[in-house]
């Protein structure tokens, strides 16, 4: 429900058109009120001897401390991004769902509501129990054994008529009364002393029943009196000044309940032996002063908490219902009305109740506090979530007026997930899988609205900065770290030709980094700018289809000159300078050497590793072996060869290759140099087998073409090695004829890699 007249677009969430409120104005005091009221609500009174019986009062102080390790870091969070964005109608949803998007904000606005709703179920049932002296009077005079039901279900309709009829107005005033109740019950018990036959000897922190209860459970079931503290959130479409209320009453409630429990179970095991503690479940009212306040302040409290869920739950449920978040449209249309100035949500207070009349004649206060417990923990994790990217992601338009920290939004977080596991590993798993699947049915339904990439954008936006700045910091010398692939891959054909758009796939799986720029001739203007873009999108479609880890980008320049100098200029993306170009010809379009000669020339002057990949439509065959060709000429780039075929056979699209390794030497030195080769394998650690390492006699390069076309006419990719010669920086006058021969060597084959190292690489 909103607070004021919306004028707004809705339409990133859903909403077609506003709906104008005015809401209540109310001030800070209703948000402290309704929090501080469910705070110190029936698990106060009816399970807090109990976990003192079970854990002890070691173990009571730890569920407190661990508890508000939740509790505080989510109140402050709330409280940070209520301060930040205009709060309407929805309380924790409305926060959530704006800052996650409606899919995940709609995920968790359902476990929230479910929760919520269930809650006045939690309270009624708690209420009814205040009047068991009245259940043992009854049963004494007229052997009457009364259903505590019979008190419930009567109250559930109470207030849910009285909220259809009077609305949020009638509650707030009744939060008053309640309190002072309260106040008055929880002085009572603190200034009384008990019968002498119950009381302990002496204070014992480590006493407890034997046979308890384990931790976990004990935890579970007392969790949700903590839980109160964004009660008064439900109220954020009724108040006056949202940013001030919200931070000011829900953090004094928390640290006032928290003060008012460590009192409390302090008291409790001064008073009262762990046996009477477990045995007595009204153990309070009879050391209190005035035994009558613990059963009337337990009724205030469970009614009072009541009032407050069943406040909360219907506008929860009627902001889902405006966003299109139910998966019916015409259940969207009733749940989103609202009757009157205020649009008191009134259909949704109907629904809101069946659902707590159901677990009222279901319910066991004891197992649906666990269930609570569930739902609360899932909430308040995604809420520190959301105020610790906030944080981390550094966005100039996140700018709250009250400010948390982010290490307390993750002390949060990470509690959340340790106490779900904690309490139930079953039930954390159900919960997950559950807002999951609410989660993938909001994406398909909601296409087009933000999701997780959209929240992690500008996380990912200051790891990827803090990752670059603190590679480039702490830059060693290669061959301190091991050579790893840097690669850009230059290419003017894009999305027609793919050869070494997966070369470099292959290569950049996990062991390197691999960035694709896709060449546009011409002067710069917007309107090309744009053209580039829309190839670079065909791209990208490339990569998410193949699963490639390669950065894909353009370069529009008058001259393939020009854009070479730009590009051996470029950073490495993933924060290690580039080591390699990467380009690629037809062999069956020898004119398009000339313009990879001169690419080739402009790299090796940089000291930049050259790679030229010679493409055929043989496509990579079947991807099932490599021959790897080692001559005389070219033995200073066999490190690389050799560690790009164990790099490329590394790929899943490779998993079945081999790699097969032919030394071919003058037939004197022929087997030496295999010898030389394999044991630079062996202790390099590559998986080749010794059986796959070949010596070739040759002696002449038109005997090695005989060989290759013998030996590696069926290879998938034979790699081979550019020797100084063929790429000499200073022969800028050698015959272009020339180049075109070494390039289009081992005719037999048919994909062919080229590698000219200019690093001296180390595999041992």
């Amino acid at each position: 429900m909103f607070s004021q007249t919306s004028q707004q677009s809705r339409s990133e969430f859903g909403t077609t058109a506003p709906h104008s409120q005015q809401g209540h104005g109310f001030g800070t005091a209703p948000v402290f009120l309704a929090s501080i009221s469910t705070i110190l609500g029936a698990i106060l009174f009816l399970r807090f001897g109990y976990a003192v019986a079970h854990v002890g009062l070691w173990g009571s102080l730890l569920i407190i401390v661990l508890g508000h390790f939740v509790t505080i870091p989510t109140v402050l969070a709330v409280s940070e991004i209520a301060t930040n964005r205009r709060v309407a109608g929805g309380g924790a949803y409305y926060i959530v769902s704006r800052s996650f998007g409606t899919s995940i904000g709609g995920a968790i606005g359902i476990a929230l509501y479910i929760s919520q709703a269930i809650s006045v179920a939690f309270y009624i049932v708690a209420f009814a129990e205040a009047f068991e002296p009245v259940y043992e009077l009854i049963t004494a005079i007229y052997e009457l054994n009364l259903d505590p039901r019979w008190i419930s279900l009567p109250c559930t309709l109470l207030i849910i008529a009285l909220m259809l009829t009077k609305g949020a107005d009638l509650g707030v005033r009744v939060l008053w009364g309640v309190t002072t109740i309260l106040a008055v019950s929880i002085i009572a018990f603190l200034f009384g002393q008990g019968p002498e036959e119950m009381r302990p000897e002496g204070l014992n922190f480590t006493a407890r029943i034997e046979g308890g209860d384990s931790f976990g459970t004990v935890f579970a079931t007392c969790f949700p009196a903590f839980t109160g503290m964004i009660a008064g959130l439900g109220l954020s479409g009724d108040l006056k000044n949202p940013q001030r209320s919200i931070p000011l009453g829900t953090i004094s409630a928390t640290f006032a309940g928290m003060v008012i429990y460590l009192l409390v179970a302090l008291k409790l095991c001064q008073s009262a032996t762990p046996e009477e503690l477990a045995a007595n479940q009204f153990v309070m009212a009879d050391i209190a002063r005035w035994r009558s306040t613990i059963y009337v302040g337990l009724g205030a409290a469970a009614f009072s908490s009541a009032l407050g869920s069943i406040l909360v739950a219907p506008r929860t449920l009627q902001m889902l219902a405006r966003d299109n978040v139910l998966p019916v449209p015409k259940l969207n249309r009733l749940m989103a009305k609202g009757i009157g100035q205020t649009q008191e949500p009134v259909y949704a207070t109907c629904v809101s109740g069946g659902i707590a009349i159901v677990f009222v004649i279901v319910g066991n206060v004891d197992i649906i506090a666990q269930i609570l417990s569930m739902f609360y923990m899932v909430t308040y994790g995604a809420l520190c979530t959301v105020s610790f990217l906030e944080h981390f992601a550094g966005d100039p338009s996140y700018r709250p007026t009250f400010q948390s920290r982010w290490y307390l939004s993750l002390v949060g977080t990470v509690m959340c997930g340790l106490m779900m596991i904690q309490i139930s590993v079953l039930y954390t798993f159900i919960s997950i899988f559950l807002m999951v699947g609410a989660y993938i049915g909001l994406r398909r339904s909601h296409r087009g609205r933000r999701g997780l990439a959209a929240i992690f954008q500008g996380t990912m936006f200051q790891l990827t900065r803090w990752l670059q700045t603190t590679l480039q910091k702490s830059r060693v010398i290669s061959s301190e770290r091991g050579w790893r692939p840097s690669i850009v891959a230059v290419t003017r054909f894009g999305e027609r030709r793919l050869g070494h758009f997966d070369l470099l796939r292959w290569i950049c799986h996990r062991h390197g980094f691999g960035h694709f720029i896709r060449l546009f001739q011409g002067d710069y203007s917007f309107s090309s700018e744009v053209e580039a873009r829309i190839h670079v999108d065909e791209l990208i479609q490339r990569t998410e289809v193949s699963r490639a880890g390669i950065f894909v980008d353009s370069l529009i320049c008058p001259t393939f000159q020009l854009a070479m100098a730009q590009i051996l200029q470029m950073p490495g993306i993933s924060g290690l300078p580039n080591n390699c170009i990467l380009f690629e010809f037809d062999r069956e379009n020898p004119d398009e050497i000339k313009e990879i000669k001169q690419g080739a020339r402009l790299a090796a002057n940089s000291m930049f590793n050259v790679l030229i990949l010679r493409s055929a439509k043989y496509r990579f065959g079947y991807r099932s072996s490599i021959h790897v060709w080692v001559t005389e000429a070219n033995l200073a780039n066999a490190p690389m060869m050799l560690l790009l075929a164990y790099i490329i056979v590394g790929h899943p699209e490779w998993s079945r290759a081999e790699i097969r390794l032919f030394a071919c030497f003058d037939s004197g030195d022929a087997a030496r140099q295999a010898d030389r080769l394999a044991a630079l394998m062996k202790e390099g650690r590559l998986p080749i087998s010794m059986q796959n390492v070949t010596s070739v006699s040759c002696s002449s390069g038109e005997a090695l073409e005989q060989e290759v076309a013998h030996r590696s006419a069926q290879a998938d990719l034979v790699i081979a090695g550019l020797t100084a010669d063929n790429q000499d920086p200073d022969a800028d006058n050698q015959d272009p004829e020339e180049v075109a021969q070494t390039l289009q060597c081992y005719k037999g084959a048919n994909d062919v890699l080229f590698v000219h190292s200019i690093e001296q690489i180390s595999i041992d």
